[in-house]
């Protein structure tokens, strides 16, 4: 056997020269493979200038040294490439998305709690957005929430105080029930809201999220809001 099981790491042989060789790869190999954290999912073309230890999940049709190594992990070591196969089971940090990713043994998937062997998953999720508020008595969010899904609640935090003429405090809603996600809301420098739906809610259509100023029209503000929700992902196909 001239590497180990699970990570493919070298093992030194007898009477082996170079030994030190072998072990600075398999170093290297744990090194980017014990909190595993992956800088793209989408380069197609080998960055031109990689950081030692960079690692990089191989998509469709890559090219240049990346060429016919789809679905393999790329990383750089002395100067060129090392590849290895992920496993079942294996986690990453995508740190271009800035979330976690699973591998199922074909694709990875993000935010996935548990999946199938068919590639079916249920995915907890929580996305983050800034709203730059707008004068009106009301604003709609430009982003939504995600459909289908199951919406868990809405934090938020005031990253700039809100203003306006007479306004005391805001609600957080949508369209249909203005105050869903929070009421008497504070509108100065890192008030917050933890808005939780009752029960987990469905969304069969994008919904943006409803802001209203309370006391007064809102004219100014930044609120950074996160979207709490779960989806489920179907097999793939065959």
């Amino acid at each position: 056997m001239s590497e180990t099981a699970q990570l493919r790491l070298p093992l030194v042989m007898p009477s082996q020269a170079q030994k030190h060789v072998t072990v600075n790869e398999a170093l290297a190999k744990l090194d980017a493979f014990a909190q595993l954290r992956l800088s793209s999912f989408t380069l197609q073309v080998p960055p031109d200038s990689p950081l030692p230890g960079e690692s990089y999940a191989v998509p469709p049709h890559a090219e240049g040294a990346w060429s016919g190594r789809s679905g393999e992990i790329a990383t750089f070591v002395n100067g060129g490439w090392l590849f290895t196969t992920p496993q079942a089971g294996w986690k990453a940090w995508d740190a271009q998305a800035g979330l976690m990713r699973t591998f199922d043994g074909a694709d990875w998937i993000e935010g996935a709690v548990t999946f199938g062997a068919g590639g079916s998953a249920s995915q907890w999720l929580v996305t983050e957005h800034e709203h730059v508020v707008t004068p009106g008595a009301t604003n709609l969010t430009a982003f939504t929430l995600p459909a289908p899904a199951l919406v868990l609640g809405v934090t938020g935090r005031v990253v700039v105080p809100m203003t306006g003429t007479g306004l005391a405090s805001w609600k957080l809603g949508v369209p249909e029930s203005d105050n869903r996600y929070g009421s008497g809301l504070g509108i100065g420098l890192n008030s917050y809201v933890i808005g939780l739906t009752g029960s987990p809610l469905a969304y069969y259509s994008p919904t943006p999220l409803l802001i209203s100023g309370v006391g007064g029209a809102l004219s100014g503000g930044v609120i950074r809001l996160a979207l709490h929700y779960i989806e489920i992902r179907v097999p793939r196909a065959v």
